[in-house]
């Protein structure tokens, strides 16, 4: 039974890393299509929200010399973005396991925080924004690319609307200075950090 059950989370964590990764996602928005909207310093720290495989970790780390936190609560895929950092030799790639709740950053100590594909499954929208205010520096940027709300269609995923991720985002401290369609699913947000949220 136990084996069974392995070869089961072996499958679907296969099958995790195969959607990541794929050609299909990189041609919807490539990671350097994003990175080319944020003004990048050479010793920016940057902070990759639900890292995944690195998708966008392992393109912003070679953007860099700062250091780029890649955090997941999934501790399987994480070792994914570990061994593409040790395959490029990239030092400046630091593993985090867990939530927002779990980052252990000083306050103003990011300069670009990447969301991509993930805010929709957190629970709580609000507190994560908030913490991402917090551990951004001000004027700070928060890139944050989720998948639109249609109005009447059913969905397999819960699904957050740019008009109110947009209402959030203000509500935590940032300005949204650009905003995006690359297709008719996803939506991206380039927020500046603001205010700071105590």
């Amino acid at each position: 039974m136990k084996e069974n059950c392995k070869t089961s989370h072996m499958g679907s964590l296969r099958k995790k890393v195969d959607y990541l990764d794929s050609n299909k996602r990189k041609e919807q928005f490539s990671p350097e299509s994003l990175l080319k909207l944020l003004p990048f310093n050479s010793r920016d720290n940057i902070l990759d929200i639900g890292a995944g495989t690195g998708f966008l970790t392992i393109p912003a780390a070679r953007k860099t010399n700062g250091m780029v936190y890649a955090l997941d609560i999934d501790s399987n895929i994480l070792e994914f973005t570990r061994s593409k950092a040790n395959a490029e030799e990239l030092d400046n790639v630091t593993i985090i396991h867990g939530e927002m709740k779990d980052v252990k950053l000083p306050e103003n100590s990011i300069d670009i925080v990447l969301a991509s594909l993930v805010l929709h499954e957190i629970k709580s929208l609000p507190d994560t924004l908030h913490l991402i205010n917090q551990v951004l520096k001000v004027h700070g940027y928060f890139a944050c690319v989720e998948l639109e709300e249609n109005q009447g269609q059913e969905h397999n995923h819960p699904r957050i609307s740019s008009t109110q991720m947009e209402q959030e985002l203000k509500k935590a401290g940032f300005k949204v200075g650009k905003k995006l369609y690359p297709s008719e699913a996803i939506y991206v947000l380039i927020a500046q950090k603001v205010n700071y949220v105590p």
